[in-house]
């Protein structure tokens, strides 16, 4: 299983899911533009975001799936989105990565960056060889983000100019 960690960029911090982010969470996830992409429950209840925020997220980091962050802005704290890693095949060295923001924080690279330090820690860190994302062909908001939120190939600079 993955340790139980923070992460920070100069903007964000990534941290486990606490009670202090529930009725984010529910707002964030009951969201029309949240429920369009993810297969969340409907309605989306306090009793839900409840659950993630205290007992799920945890569970899937305990039974070695994945790990899975509140992202928080570093200076106000408040739960911009989340990013986590699923399917994760220990033999193979393979995670699939996932996230959704909130829609106060939409457009502001917050999925973007906290992509960027969690394949930097799967990747350098716990020596992955591979990180996957999906993205819905018709969600063009996810799709840029999986450009922006790549990294170099290693040993190599990123490449600039790549449109969606």
């Amino acid at each position: 299983m993955f340790p139980e960690t923070v992460l920070h960029t100069d903007r964000l911090v990534l941290r486990p899911f606490t009670d202090a982010d529930i009725e984010d969470t529910r707002a964030s996830c009951a969201d029309a533009l949240t429920q369009r992409w993810l297969p969340l429950p409907r309605p989306y209840t306090s009793a839900d975001a409840t659950a993630w925020c205290t007992s799920v997220s945890h569970a899937l980091r305990e039974s070695g799936d994945g790990i899975h962050f509140a992202v928080t802005d570093a200076r106000a704290e408040r739960l911009l989105g989340t990013v986590g890693l699923k399917k994760t095949d220990w033999r193979a060295r393979v995670s699939e990565v996932g996230y959704w923001v909130s829609p106060w924080a939409r457009g502001h690279g917050v999925a973007a960056e906290a992509t960027r330090a969690l394949a930097r820690r799967l990747l350098a860190d716990h020596r992955f060889e591979r990180l996957e994302l999906r993205a819905a062909t018709a969600n063009t908001a996810s799709r840029r983000t999986a450009l922006k939120g790549r990294l170099p190939p290693r040993g190599r600079p990123a490449q600039r100019g790549l449109r969606p």
